[in-house]
């Protein structure tokens, strides 16, 4: 016996329906409500057919996006680039955190205070070799007093980490929209909290097109996008398997020293930001604690610290 196509008999029945619902003045009310009833029946299980088919694609077309991107990955990590190893895949990044149980893994938080740390150094660095490239001298870009420290590219990379690293394994496509919206948002947010709490900015895109108040535009979002695809594709990779290399216990010791260290430094540096801005808008010490930061961060070395930092344009 031939088998008919589920969507043969849906037709079937689907006809069935229709005709009985347009002569239905020929049926009596008895079994006019009959009808009704198995039309609700249908209805009802046509739905709940609907969202598990809805729900089946969506795990297909994850599915196979995430099998690709994995099998193109490790491909791609298998090849070298005028002798240099390519990146390493993430999939295999994941497998030796879990099966060693590495101290780092995943996303906790030794890992996240690992990638702020590293991402405040490296942010510092290729600002500065901008500047020189740009301008053709030095010009320090600290975000922080002590170090060579950005802590706006260290915070970038960590929530560059928290929103895609769902998206490790997945195309690129979902890499380049997570970090254009993740970017965005933080370059916005942070933009705001240093003109509400310093009354200053340090960058200032009012002279591009398609800005939002000047904290953010379309230009630098793009670059977010890209950004976020070279980092959880590339940056993220090389970084999780030199951590791998990190012994566990050295490994947390080493994390809670400098966790210790930026806490301060990061203090350290919003009270010398405060007195700076207070001295600009002409207010004196009047305690031992602002005279200290007067005495030891006066606005010469605040100046050569924060080059770039503006307290001209926030209203104030």
């Amino acid at each position: 016996m031939k088998t008919i196509p589920k969507q043969e008999k849906l037709h079937a029945r689907l006809t069935e329906y229709y005709n009985a619902l347009a002569t239905i003045d020929t049926l009596s009310d008895k079994e006019a409500e009959k009808l009704y009833k198995r039309i609700d029946r249908t209805i009802q299980r046509l739905k709940q057919e609907e969202e598990e088919s809805r729900e089946w694609v969506k795990l297909l077309a994850s599915s196979s996006d995430e099998l690709e991107a994995r099998v193109k990955d490790t491909k791609n990590s298998e090849k070298k680039v005028l002798g240099l190893s390519r990146a390493p895949a993430n999939g295999t990044i994941d497998y030796r955190e879990n099966i060693t149980h590495h101290f780092a893994r995943g996303t906790n938080g030794y890992k996240l205070f690992i990638i702020f740390f590293v991402g405040s150094i490296a942010g510092f660095v290729a600002e500065s070799i901008w500047c020189i490239m740009r301008h053709g001298y030095y010009e320090s870009r600290q975000g922080l007093v002590y170090g060579p420290f950005s802590p706006i590219y260290g915070i970038g990379a960590v929530c560059l980490t928290a929103a895609l690293y769902q998206y490790r394994n997945r195309s690129a496509s979902y890499s380049f929209w997570g970090g254009l919206i993740t970017g965005t948002v933080v370059e916005y947010i942070c933009s705001w909290v240093q003109e509400k709490l310093f009354h200053s900015t340090s960058w200032d895109y009012s002279h591009l097109p398609l800005n939002i108040n000047g904290r953010v535009c379309l230009l630098y979002s793009v670059f977010w996008g890209v950004l976020g695809v070279l980092w959880i594709k590339s940056i993220y990779p090389r970084m999780g398997i030199l951590t791998l290399k990190i012994p566990d216990r050295i490994g947390k010791i080493l994390v809670w020293i400098l966790l210790v260290f930026m806490i301060f430094n990061c203090l350290i540096s919003a009270f010398a930001v405060i007195r700076w801005a207070e001295r600009v808008d002409g207010k004196n010490a009047t305690n031992s604690f602002e005279r200290f930061f007067d005495r030891h961060f006066d606005d010469e070395r605040m100046h050569k610290i924060y080059a770039n930092l503006d307290f001209s344009n926030t209203g104030q």
